[in-house]
């Protein structure tokens, strides 16, 4: 502790922290209102008064605590006592468990920004928290290495995928600890691992067994410079999201997985998951089920007559049907060919060309200008008997339903903007109750049918709803032979191949006389990769492995006949569909997971009545069952993940549901998504071409102006609006961005935790807001909770001592905590624990905050209240509440302490606000507690703004106490206080 020595008289805006009945020249504490940083020079005194022979001497400036040495220590201690490590064969399984999931990350070699602590934080705090629960926790972690971005690597610099992987592997577990996250590293597992990757290659075998596995010639997205297959999220404005290469649709042979035969399932079993309702609707929209007829409509050469050929349709508005003006059929329709007479080939094959180099994502996209070619046939619409125009385009998938829709436009919006473009008829059938006929542009909604009769096919649906149009119309398809009921789904086969080098082998052969599929024998597994040093593609659109002959050829374990080895291989998707079981069972080499870890049996169900919550009961034979890891109990990544990711997982585990390997129909039971860490807010300013900045407010057409950024400290903030300097007439754009290379506002983690240490990262980045909501990062705000761990460290530790170190031990007391003291504790307790359990990690940093304000006007800091504040720390800022707790004399780690209960009789409101009189007359009034003692009252009186300022610097001739009456202090109006004040500092220089 160091001291400051100041001539001043009393002045609000100081205010004790300790004052008596009547003052006199003494150290009084003071809590100064300006920061110290103010004060570069400081004399150190041995007493009060004018006394002191101490010579002024310049500080050294120093860390706010010793971040730097308590960190490595602490992460040294986990990793040698393995703390965190997960029991395996003897584990106890009558307590509760909580398995805690991130979605393993990809290691780039960027490593971390600070971006992706986020969700990480968040399940360790959870994680920690319940082991201190009782729990037993399984947090584990992994690497979803295969995948192109390694193999690009390769191309450029020559360098293996293994070598580059293993590589960022070491980093990104170098980074994860140095933010002492409490992962169980003995479960550490990488999809790389041939030990992993055999039982991906089992999964593919009973999907294969079980006729889920298949191969077909499909569109895909084809990159030629990549030379691989892409899925449609790796593909952005017709490029390659990696590099910008062209990317075209072209049919090849490729594997596919039949998830479509688990599409009402994995819709079904959505409605009982903890997830997100938007991530569920998301799902619910990829697997597009929809209720609808499948008609078909007999195709018309331009001479008018019937070609004998019929064009299925799939429709979810049959009551629409009289409206149907034209058809449009896909560009890679099967059927296509035999629609197309000669003179109109050329065209169609040009317009063919063009959609081939879109993704389906683009083709789909409402906001797109809808083009399309005639194909020179026409069909017959079994409503009307009339002949429509058949189109091709390409907002109609190939995929979908048939590849062909029955084309609405006064009813569909995609119909409409075709039609007007293509001067296309446009005929109205159904109009809402109650309003005119004349609606500018297409009506989608329910209504009433209209225009829809005609004798000559014996439909006569006017006047009804469109629900009873719609029975109606199915009811005569199928009278009549036309078509019939459809339930249709917008979920497609999984196309599981690429074209790369970097990924699991295909456990298949071919017999080189007859091309027949073979699968390997299970006991073969894992089949490895081969070692290549070239993985540029073949250009012939043969993937990399085609060059490894010796390996591609072999011979059948079975028959003894020469085969080849498939040369595709699998997704990167692969590795990541089950690896949550991986994790409960990582070492073992004869089964995928062990069902007594995946689940358990018990004889009794005593711990089931306790823990309802986290066991899963089963009653079979009068046994009770309760499964143990499975399922996840809590998941957590970024929303981009929430369809595909976990569609292909959802699909395989219920695969592995059906063949017995897991008892459980869905894999993670609640799911949390993170937001995203923007880059720090940056200002922006137009210039015109003179070179001169305007006001954003005074710009129409940005297109016109150059952006310039400013720098923040010209900036400043006017009202609502930040604006420059020297010039607040300009008003300048606010705005944050998604860290990337590109923009250069990627913040490095490694960075960060040099500044100000590990568990200020942590804290900040749950302090920032909602762990659901995107936030921007600010270097200040990591400052503001840098300061207040540093206020926690000198609550319980102390002021440095003189040469810059700090006392061994603590400055806590062994005296009865006060009731005032309990009830804080207590009200924190509650608010955090409540808020962890709610995943609202920033109000549960907020309610420490306030305990620690409340702290420090305590005139001492009794043990029990300092152990229990301390674990309520240890989820948030780990190494700082492991050093504490040692300090405070525990000699083992605090990780399974329990954490502390609030006591319900301490978090009762009994407080009353008492009048405070100066001289007789009322001046205010505080809060107190019922049994608030005369000294408390008057120190809550000298701390309250209002009340402070007829206080400050008057002697006090007398106090009159009433017990929750009135307290009234009587001033010596004769005396004034005049002398020298130690002010005793209880931050360190610079903080």
């Amino acid at each position: 502790m160091f001291e400051i020595q100041y001539q001043l008289r009393f002045q609000p805006p100081l205010r004790f922290l300790h004052a008596s009945p009547t003052p006199s020249p003494a150290v009084l504490l003071l809590d100064l209102r300006f920061p110290c940083r103010r004060f570069s020079r400081v004399r150190c005194c041995s007493g009060g008064g004018n006394g002191g022979s101490a010579k002024p001497q310049q500080l050294q400036q120093r860390r706010a605590y010793p971040f730097d040495e308590i960190e490595p220590r602490w992460q040294r201690y986990w990793e040698e006592n393995r703390t965190f490590r997960t029991p395996d064969e003897d584990l106890d399984m009558s307590k509760p468990k909580c398995y805690i999931l991130d979605m393993f990350p990809y290691p780039s070699g960027a490593g971390l920004h600070v971006g992706h602590p986020l969700g990480y934080t968040a399940t360790d705090i959870l994680s920690r928290f319940k082991r201190m629960k009782g729990f037993n926790v399984l947090h584990p972690m992994g690497w979803d290495a295969f995948g192109l971005p390694a193999e690009q690597y390769a191309i450029e610099t020559g360098t293996h995928p293994k070598v580059t992987t293993i590589r960022n592997i070491d980093r990104f577990r170098s980074q994860l600890k140095l933010l002492g996250f409490a992962y169980d590293w003995d479960r550490e597992i990488s999809t790389t691992d041939p030990e992993y990757y055999k039982w991906t290659q089992w999964i593919f075998l009973q999907l294969l067994k079980r006729g889920l596995a298949y191969q077909a010639e499909v569109p895909v997205n084809w990159c030629p410079a990549l030379g691989t297959v892409l899925a449609n999220e790796e593909i952005v404005d017709g490029v390659s999201e990696r590099g910008g290469f062209p990317v075209i649709r072209k049919p090849m042979r490729q594997w596919m997985l039949k998830i479509t035969s688990y599409s009402e399932r994995l819709l079904e079993d959505l409605d009982d998951l903890d997830w997100p309702e938007s991530i569920k609707e998301m799902q619910r929209n990829w697997i597009g089920r929809s209720e609808g007829a499948e008609l078909e409509f007999h195709v018309i050469g331009s001479d008018g007559q019937e070609r004998g050929i019929k064009l299925s349709v799939y429709t979810t508005r049959p009551d629409t049907i009289f409206g149907a003006t034209y058809l449009v059929v896909a560009p890679e329709h099967i059927s296509l060919a035999s629609l197309v007479p000669k003179e109109q080939e050329k065209q169609v094959e040009e317009y063919k060309e063009l959609a081939a180099r879109k993704s389906e994502l683009e083709r789909t996209d409402l906001q797109k200008e809808k083009t399309g070619v005639f194909s020179g046939s026409y069909a017959k619409n079994p409503a009307t008997g009339e002949s429509i125009p058949i189109w091709i385009a390409d907002y109609v998938l190939g995929s979908y339903g048939t590849g062909a829709i029955m084309a609405v436009p006064a009813h569909d919006s995609r119909d409409y903007e075709f039609a007007v473009k293509y001067d296309i008829p446009i005929i109205r059938v159904v109009e809402p109750a109650g309003t005119s006929s004349n609606l500018d542009g297409p009506y989608v909604d329910d209504g009433f049918v209209i225009n829809s009769s005609n004798m000559s096919s014996g439909l006569n649906i006017n006047g009804l709803t469109c629900k009873e149009a719609a029975m109606e119309v199915i009811d005569w398809l199928e009278r009549t032979g036309h078509g019939s009921k459809k339930v249709n789904y917008k979920l497609r086969d999984w196309l599981f191949a690429r074209q790369r080098y970097w990924g699991e082998p295909f456990p298949v052969i071919f017999l080189n006389e007859t091309g027949e599929l073979v699968p390997l024998p299970e006991s073969q597994l894992p089949l490895t990769l081969p070692e290549l040093d070239d993985f540029t593609p073949t250009g012939t659109g043969e993937p990399p492995l085609a060059k490894a002959t010796t390996w591609v050829n072999t011979i059948d374990p079975i028959s003894g006949k020469p085969a080849r080895r498939e040369t595709n291989t699998m997704p990167q998707w692969a590795g990541s569909c089950w690896y949550y079981l991986r994790f409960m069972d990582p070492k073992n080499s004869t089964a995928i997971v062990n069902k007594d870890k995946e689940r358990c049996i018990a004889l009794s169900s005593l711990f089931l009545a306790q823990d309802m919550i986290n066991i899963y009961e089963l009653s079979l034979s009068g046994l009770n069952f309760y499964r143990y890891w499975s399922p996840v109990d809590i998941y957590v990544g970024g929303a981009e993940h929430s369809v595909l990711h976990l569609l292909y997982a959802r699909f395989w585990h219920k695969v592995l549901y059906d063949i017995g390997v897991v008892s459980t129909i869905e894999p993670f039971q609640c799911l949390i998504n993170q937001g995203l860490i923007l880059g720090e807010v940056e200002y922006v300013a137009y210039r015109d071409a003179e070179g001169r900045l305007l006001s954003a407010d005074s710009v129409s057409d940005v297109g016109e102006y150059a952006l310039e950024r400013i720098p923040v400290e010209k900036v400043t903030k006017a009202g609502d609006f930040y604006v420059l300097k020297d010039d607040p007439s300009i008003r300048l754009i606010s705005r944050s961005y998604k860290m990337s290379k590109s923009r250069g506002n990627v913040i490095n983690p490694d960075d960060v935790v040099s500044e100000y240490g590990a568990d200020s990262l942590r804290l900040y980045e749950m302090f920032m807001g909602p762990l659901r909501d995107s936030k921007a990062w600010s270097t200040g705000g990591i400052e503001g909770v840098h300061r207040f761990l540093a206020r926690i460290w000198r609550l319980v530790v102390g002021a440095p001592l003189p040469d810059g170190s700090y006392r061994k031990g603590t400055v806590v007391t062994d005296d009865k905590p006060t009731l005032e003291q309990l009830r804080a504790l207590h009200k924190c307790i509650d608010k955090v624990s409540e808020e962890i359990q709610e995943t609202r990690f920033n109000t549960g940093i907020s309610a420490m905050m306030e305990f620690i304000n409340a702290a420090y006007k305590w005139d001492n800091h009794p043990k029990p209240i300092m152990e229990a504040f301390i674990l309520l720390l240890s989820p948030y800022a780990p190494h700082m509440a492991e050093e504490l707790w040692f300090r405070l004399g525990h000699s083992s780690s605090l990780a399974y302490e329990n954490f502390p209960e609030a006591r319900t009789e301490y978090l009762k409101d009994s407080s009353i606000v008492l009048p405070v009189q100066i001289n007789g007359k009322t001046r205010g009034t505080i809060l107190v507690n019922e049994d608030c003692s005369e000294d408390e009252a008057f120190k809550l009186a000298s701390l309250d703004e209002k009340l402070s300022k007829y206080l400050h610097g008057k002697a006090i001739k007398k106090r009159i106490y009433v017990p929750r009456r009135i307290l009234n202090v009587i001033l010596d109006q004769q005396k004034k206080l005049d002398f020298p004040v130690v002010l005793t500092c209880c931050c360190e220089e610079g903080n």
